[in-house]
């Protein structure tokens, strides 16, 4: 198997564990390969996330297969007795070729977490069991009892909770939300000494505001604050870190995966809060454990490749039906629309030709409306499907107030911005571009004419 890197570090997969007595022999091959390696393209000083990721070392199988061999293992052989001993001192490790158990640092893992760096422009980048387990880790990591989160009001329900419900009562962590896009508030809430983490979302779920990440960071260092970003809704079209950002989170399960059969997550960030995560004594993600299984890390290391391929077309074909929805009458939410009050800021920030992000919203004012809509969209016309998460090939559909925000109370989610009858659609690339939208079209039809009756 060919070398990797972690960390800034040369690791050899050749799937043979060194005894301590070649140690030696080692560090000079290391040396040696690390200064090959410095001298590479380094995927940090790419602006464009598919470049970085293909500067980024191809990881070859164990007997030259194109495609990387899966490490499946749980536990690993050592050669020596003394070198458990040392690996458990942290005298050993990753970087030079030694494994302890899978729960810790798995070599199919750790190149997939490469892959992460790569796209995000991160140091280093280590990769969980959901977007979820990533996004609770990180901020277990970086607070302790007492300390405190800045947020934004606008989130995906399931941080919501996290944050108002869980990390309070279980760990004595709180959190002020702030509406993102007011700086002022932000730096007002912020509590120098006691505030660890401004904790947004670079394209909010579900109403797709767009946060300004540099000058969000520029507030947050200015205090000695930690940004985090989740960036689930635009990898690709954003990249938080290359804009300031400290930390950047993923659910992969979305458009990473791109095929709605895969729970994951991904933590991106310097390599030194990777690391403490996965410390023996007081890591995060060692400790608690949301470990991913090797066989799914081969599955999404084999799906990074095209992913800016498919976000072009997803991008491409939300800008599309939006404008068109726009024409038609219906109140349409999607930053790639020049009347949407984030426009200017996110072409300001996105990387080129990438466009503005897959997913747009439909108010349709009431529930009732909304859940007419999508019944005739899925049932009458085949254009999508009635359900959550987004970034899979098939447009899905949901109303963000009665799923995927209902753990947010009224107050809430008005603060947020959600109507009721908000429909957030995914808008998916199979079939033709005018196949699918003749599909709306004629749904909206059948609705207008059920509207119509109704009256009568």
């Amino acid at each position: 198997m060919a070398d990797a890197t972690f960390n800034g570090n040369t690791v050899n997969m050749s799937g043979k564990k060194r005894s301590e007595s070649s140690d030696d022999q080692w560090d000079q091959f290391a040396a040696a390969k690390k200064h090959q390696t410095m001298n590479k393209p380094s995927p940090l000083h790419s602006d464009d996330p598919a470049a970085a990721l293909a500067n980024a070392r191809h990881e070859f199988g164990e007997h030259g297969g194109v495609n990387m061999s899966i490490e499946a293992s749980a536990t690993f052989t050592v050669m020596e007795p003394e070198t458990m001993r040392r690996m458990f001192a942290g005298e050993l490790g990753p970087d030079r070729d030694f494994f302890i158990y899978s729960r810790h640092f798995n070599p199919t893992v750790l190149n997939l977490g490469r892959l992460m760096a790569a796209l995000e422009g991160t140091e280093a980048a280590y990769c969980t069991a959901s977007g979820m387990s990533a996004i609770s880790s990180v901020l277990l990591q970086l607070c302790s009892s007492g300390e405190h989160v800045v947020a934004s009001r606008t989130l995906y329900g399931g941080t919501h909770a996290l944050l108002t419900h869980f990390l309070p009562r279980a760990c004595n962590i709180t959190t002020s939300f702030v509406d993102i896009g007011d700086h002022e508030m932000v730096s007002r809430e912020i509590v120098e000494g006691r505030t660890k983490v401004l904790y947004f979302e670079a394209m909010s779920n579900p109403v797709l505001s767009v946060a300004n990440v540099p000058e969000l960071c520029r507030i947050a260092h200015d205090k000695g604050v930690t940004v985090v970003v989740d960036n689930t809704f635009a990898p690709m079209v954003v990249s938080p870190a290359r804009l300031g950002a400290d930390v950047v989170v993923h659910s992969i399960s979305k458009y990473i995966s791109g095929g709605a059969d895969i729970i994951a997550g991904a933590v991106c960030g310097p390599a030194s809060l990777v690391n403490s995560m996965m410390d023996l004594h007081q890591g995060a993600l060692m400790l608690l454990g949301p470990t991913m299984n090797p066989k799914v890390a081969f599955e999404l290391s084999e799906r990074l490749p095209h992913l800016g391929l498919r976000m072009k077309e997803h991008c491409h074909r939300a800008l599309v039906y939006a404008t068109r929805m726009k024409k038609l009458g219906l109140k349409v939410i999607y930053p790639g629309l020049e009347d949407h009050p984030n426009h200017a800021l996110l072409k300001s920030m996105a990387n080129k030709d990438y466009g503005y992000g897959g997913i747009l919203c439909v108010d349709m004012e009431t529930e009732e409306k909304a859940n007419r809509l999508m019944n005739l969209l899925q049932n009458c016309s085949q254009f999508g499907f009635m359900a959550v998460s987004l970034g899979y090939y098939e447009t899905l559909m949901s109303c963000s107030g009665s799923s995927t925000s209902s753990e947010m109370n009224e107050e809430e989610k008005a603060l947020a911005g959600i109507s009721p009858g908000l429909v957030r659609m995914s808008i998916g690339y199979s079939g033709t571009l005018e196949q699918k939208w003749s599909q709306f079209e004629k749904a909206l039809s059948r609705m207008q004419d059920l509207n119509l009756l109704q009256k009568i």
